[in-house]
């Protein structure tokens, strides 16, 4: 397979250009004529960029980021609703796109349409870059006969998804540069200031408490082996990182954080909205309820969530209804959600009510995120004037000795 960069004109008189590969140009000649058009030019691609170090940097080590996945699905599914086929809006999103690594996976899809595949079975070649909630939001739009729709409607839900994530992580900046910060001026402390008083103790032979002899202890150990306290200090985060891979220990992380005071509360609803969300998306666009289920199931994040929604799949296979599970999990999803669910069945407005749940509990995030570092502030405030207490007494206590001995 070789790849081609060409021109062409359709019978109209409209010109565009597209990247396609092709056996060889004359397989290229017989696609674009199936197209209804007929090439004016052409020459084949990438040769230019095999001594390109971006070009190949990108390749390898480029990644697809959420929010260019949001702007590919709203942007296909504003060129289908204006009526371009799908060969030339893929064509254009080439052009217009700026990720190298997405160019190249939206060129695979161009070719994968072209031989006559739909737009899902494209995707689903590339499903470490595209998650399966747009996968299948495609293939019930296609089935549907309603592409454009799915796609505006994946757009919204994951922009929505995205937008609370980034909340999240914004009140979540303010502590941890806190901490960073006290981190840092601790590490200068104990390296800077704390020898130059320990060497004074020293040769004034002072008695010195067992909280300054702890600091100086610190202290002479990092002086001696800063090294090795550095190689120390990433091998935890990395030891910490792969324990995070192994399930016994992300259960107890995922326990603990659902635990912690303000930050569970938050991260519970946070999981009522991504589930109302995704399901509401998923079940509006025809596809069926456990596939839905396992779908979201991959979009909360949190292991104990997720047992929720395999527990609700369980129910359903059984001939349960979807808001038995949810209501017997209070702890997790707020009693509010299973209630919903539950008019909503009886009513016969599912979709609907996981609608409104959705966009309850994003204003709700919306709003305690916005509040996150009022609630947080003196939480830090009480841990860093225990640090600053406990350096302030064990290094003062000392000297204030030795003022009054002379």
């Amino acid at each position: 397979m070789a790849k081609f960069e060409y021109s062409a004109q359709k019978s109209d008189g409209e010109e565009y250009k597209g990247i396609a590969e092709a056996t060889d140009r004359f397989a290229l000649y017989e696609i674009v004529r199936r197209e209804g058009g007929h090439i004016t030019s052409l020459k084949e691609a990438g040769t230019g960029e095999r001594w390109n170090v971006d070009y190949w940097f990108s390749k390898f080590f480029g990644r697809v980021k959420e929010y260019d996945k949001i702007l590919f699905s709203r942007n296909l599914g504003a060129m289908l609703s204006a009526g371009l086929s799908l060969a030339r809006a893929l064509a254009v999103m080439e052009r217009q796109t700026k990720n190298r690594k997405l160019v190249a996976v939206i060129q695979g899809l161009s070719s994968e349409v072209r031989r006559g595949n739909s737009l899902h079975e494209g995707l689903a070649q590339y499903s470490h870059v595209f998650p399966n909630l747009l996968i299948a939001m495609v293939k019930a739009g296609e089935e549907g006969g309603d592409l454009a729709g799915a796609l505006a409607s994946i757009a919204d839900g994951m922009e929505r998804m995205y937008t609370i994530k980034k909340k999240v992580r914004g009140a979540l900046i303010y502590p941890c540069i806190i901490l960073v910060a006290i981190v840092g001026i601790g590490f200068l402390m104990m390296t800077k200031v704390v020898p130059t008083l320990a060497q004074t103790f020293a040769q004034m032979h002072a008695q010195l408490p067992m909280s300054t002899q702890v600091v100086i202890g610190i202290s002479n150990f990092l002086v001696a082996n800063t090294l090795l306290a550095l190689i120390l200090v990433l091998a935890v985060c990395t030891a910490f990182y792969l324990a995070m891979k192994t399930k016994p220990v992300r259960r107890v992380f995922d326990l603990l954080i659902i635990k912690t005071p303000v930050i569970g509360g938050i991260v519970c609803e946070v999981n009522a909205a991504r589930t109302s969300r995704t399901l509401s998306a998923l079940l509006s666009s025809g596809v069926d309820v456990l596939t839905a289920l396992s779908i979201t199931g991959e979009v909360v994040q949190n292991s104990y969530f997720r047992a929720v929604l395999k527990e609700a799949s369980a129910g359903i296979s059984s001939g349960k209804p979807l808001s038995t599970s949810f209501a017997s999990h209070e702890e997790l999803y707020p009693a509010f959600v299973g209630e919903m669910m539950a008019v909503g069945e009886e009513t016969g407005e599912t979709n609907e009510m996981l609608k409104r749940l959705a966009a309850f509990y994003e204003d709700e995030v919306d709003r305690k995120t916005k509040d996150m570092s009022t609630i947080i502030e003196p939480f830090l405030m009480i841990i860093i004037g225990g640090a600053v207490g406990f350096f302030a007494v064990s290094m003062i206590s000392p000297i204030y000795s030795l003022s009054q001995n002379i």
